[in-house]
Parts: C-alpha cells; structure tokens; sequence
C-alpha cells in the first residue's frame, strides 16, 4: 500500500492537480476559518463542531444549517436547507460517474466525499471528454489532497480559537469575500451570470422571510431558471 501511495505521490497528474487548486485553497481556508468560528459561536461545542466539519465536509450546507439550528427551526426545514444547498451535488456525480463508473464501490463513495465545486471545475477543464482516461484518479487526488487539507486545517483553527477570535476581526464579512471570490472565477458562461442574477435578486425581495427561508427561495429560484436555460440551449441544439 505504502508503494502505490508513493506511486501515486508522485505521479505528474497528481500533482499538477495539487498544483491548480494551491491558488484557491487560500480562499477556501479563508472560508473554512469562518466556518469553524460560526459554529463555535453558534452555540456548538468543540467535540460537536470537529465532528461536523470532518463528517460533513460542506460548507455552504454547514452555515445555511447553523442560523436555523440557533433559531431552533424544525428539522425538517433544516435538512430541507442543506439538502437544497447540496442538490448541485447530484448533478457533479452524474458526471463523476462517466469517468469513475468502473471503479470499486468504496472507492467511488470515499471520491464522493472528497469531491468539491472546485475539484469539478478544475477536473473538467483538464479532462473535458467525459470518459474513463490515464491520469484522471491521480489528478483528482491531487486535488482533493489540497482542497479537503486547506478546509479542514483551517477549520479547525477556526474551531479551536474561536472564543479567543475578536468578534471586531469581522471574520463573517471575509468569509463572504472569499466565497463571493470563488463564486465569481465559476461564473464562465452566460447562463450562470444570469442564474446566480437571479438568485441574488430572489435572496434580496425573500430577505425577510422566517427561518432563514430565503436561501432556500433563491436556490429554489436559481434551479428553475437553470433548468429552464439549460433546456432552451438544448432545443436549440438540436
């Protein structure tokens, strides 16, 4: 075992994808950091809040959770929410699966978890033929070795100094920052312009809904109109 990891280590496609996703891990620490604040603040303790951030490994589910939890909202609106925050995944797997469909199951599930917005981006831009290929495992570890580290190492400063971080550090104001910054380097087409258009525009008019219930609004928003687009283009493709 210790040999393949070597092999693996050292493979070119393994670490060319270490390599692209270095820039964006300084984001998605910046990210993680607030995260594993936010949930020290929520009222977590650092036992629950290390769990959370190593089993769940989602951080845009684990902060749309967070404010509802603290509002005691019922569960079902909470695994509603995370549940909508996380649908892209579905769609990511389905592609995952024509490159990585013929490996073992174990392997495919521990892909799965490992698997992030930016691994799918990157990995497609250097695989764009949707087929199994030479080179696509090493690279995606590669990837996910910088991405899930970056995450996981801040989140968990960001849980064990939490009570000693300054709440006048603005740290959630960053965190925006940050996901606004990789939001944009996604936003590659025009129909993704206008999706996330409309779900900013959705969040803004539902801001003042109960529960949290605008996020879930505006992803609500923003899949119709993907949809919507995405079969348009369709139709005119053919």
């Amino acid at each position: 075992m210790l040999t393949s990891i070597r092999a693996l280590w050292r493979h070119p496609e393994f670490r060319l994808g270490a390599r692209q996703m270095a820039g964006p891990a300084l984001g998605l620490a910046a990210w993680g950091l607030v995260t594993g604040v936010a949930m020290v603040k929520s009222g977590l303790t650092v036992a629950q809040a290390l769990g959370m951030a190593l089993l769940v490994f989602a951080g845009s589910a684990q902060l749309t959770a967070l404010p509802l939890m603290m509002a005691q909202a019922p569960f079902w609106v909470i695994a509603a929410a995370a549940f909508c925050v996380n649908l892209r995944f579905v769609i990511f797997s389905a592609k995952w699966r024509l490159y990585f469909g013929h490996l073992p199951r174990a392997r495919r599930l521990l892909m799965g978890y490992l698997a992030g917005d930016l691994t799918f981006v990157n990995f497609l831009r250097r695989f764009p033929v949707a087929e199994p290929g030479p080179g696509q495992a090493p690279y995606f570890w590669g990837a996910v070795a910088v991405n899930w580290g970056a995450w996981q190492a801040a989140s968990v400063v960001g849980i064990v100094a939490a009570h000693d971080i300054p709440a006048h550090w603005g740290l959630g104001f960053a965190g925006v920052l940050a996901l606004l910054g990789m939001a944009y380097a996604l936003l590659q087409e025009r129909a993704q312009w206008i999706v996330a258009g409309v779900a900013a525009a959705v969040a803004l008019l539902a801001y003042h809904l109960p529960l949290k219930l605008y996020i879930m609004a505006a992803i609500v928003a923003a899949g119709a109109v993907g949809w919507a687009l995405d079969r348009r283009g369709s139709d005119e493709r053919r």
